[in-house]
Order: structure tokens, then sequence, then C-alpha cells
């Protein structure tokens, strides 16, 4: 399986998923014109990455600084990806970063952590 992998814009996040390694990072701002277009491939890739991989544990990385409502959205599908492939035997790590004075970006982590109990999200602060 190849690596999936969009440099940051203006308007979407890095993104560097590595199925050999098992770590997949977001990084950056979510706020695409249109976030179901950008984030189809995404989640197409993360479907077969889930079925594909042998790897024993994988490490997903979210380092975002802004996620617009629409984005917000396809996150929980994003999320409801990740909440299947754990039902199916897979382990995953998710670690949540955020600025410690970002209370939106913070809550939005414990929204996630919430709602997706089958899940190990961590919640990570990071200093200015």
């Amino acid at each position: 399986m190849d690596n999936f992998k969009l440099e940051a814009t203006e308007h979407t996040p890095y993104l560097d998923f590595n199925p050999q390694s098992g770590i997949l990072n977001f990084e950056g701002k979510s706020y695409p014109e249109n976030s179901f277009k950008f984030y189809t491939p995404v989640n197409e890739w993360l479907k077969n990455y889930f079925k594909e991989t042998k790897n024993q544990k994988t490490q997903i990385n979210f380092n975002l600084v802004y996620l617009n409502s629409s984005s917000l959205k396809t996150f929980f599908d994003i999320f409801d990806i990740f909440d299947e492939a754990v039902l199916k035997g897979k382990e995953l790590e998710i670690n949540w970063y955020y600025y410690e004075d970002d209370d939106i970006t913070q809550e939005v982590g414990e929204d996630f952590k919430e709602d997706f109990q089958t899940l190990q999200i961590n919640l990570i602060t990071k200093k200015d």
C-alpha cells in the first residue's frame, strides 16, 4: 500500500499517512471550500489501510490549529472509520494535540473522546 501525502495549503492540512510505520499525521488548518470533497479520498485511503494493514498498532496524530464546522462533520466520519477498525480488532492510539490556551480545539478532542469511547484518545497539551 502506498503512502498518502498531501502538502498543506492555506485552507487544508498537511497529511502524511505511512502504512509501513503505521503513523498517520494530520497537521495544520482544515477549512477547505468543500470538506466532503477534500476528505473523500482520505476516507477511502483509511478504509483500505485498515482492510489491508498487518500493523500491530496504528498511531494517529491530530495536530490541528483550526477546524471549521464542515471539517468537523467529516472528522466524525473519519472517527467512525477508526471506531470500526477497533471493533474489528485493530489497535489504534490517537493523539489529539492542542495549545493550552485553545479551548475550542481542546473541547473538540474531548467531544471525540466522549463520543468514541472504544477509541484510545490521548489529549495532549502543547505549550506556545
